[in-house]
């Protein structure tokens, strides 16, 4: 038998079962923060933590636009201000900088 059988971990302590595989959460669950309270200082001491986290301090996760028909969404943004995320696009503007032209085209391959 195993050690995983029986439920130890590699260190030796017996840990219980339904915790070994819940308890690590998915990133995709974890909140994504931009806040900069938990740097050092530049002098390498820690700064306390005095505040909970805030809602101006959100981000978002990362939407990875994939090929196909427009697909937009609206995000509410602070101020109550709109940005449109791209879930799918086929089109878009490029920028032919050397040549100063610019055109909307149609994106065939990534």
């Amino acid at each position: 038998f195993g050690s995983s059988h029986l439920g130890f971990s590699h260190s030796g302590r017996k840990q219980p079962q339904h915790l070994s595989s819940q308890a690590r959460q998915d990133p995709a669950a974890m909140g994504i923060g931009r806040d900069s309270r938990h740097k050092h200082y530049k002098t390498g001491g820690r700064s306390k933590t005095s505040i909970k986290k805030r809602k101006y301090e959100m981000g978002r996760p990362a939407t990875l636009c994939k090929l196909g028909s427009k697909r937009v969404r609206p995000v509410r943004c602070r101020g109550g201000n709109m940005k449109y995320r791209a879930l799918r696009l086929d089109s878009g503007n490029y920028a032919w900088g050397s040549e100063n032209v610019t055109k909307k085209v149609r994106i065939l391959d990534v």
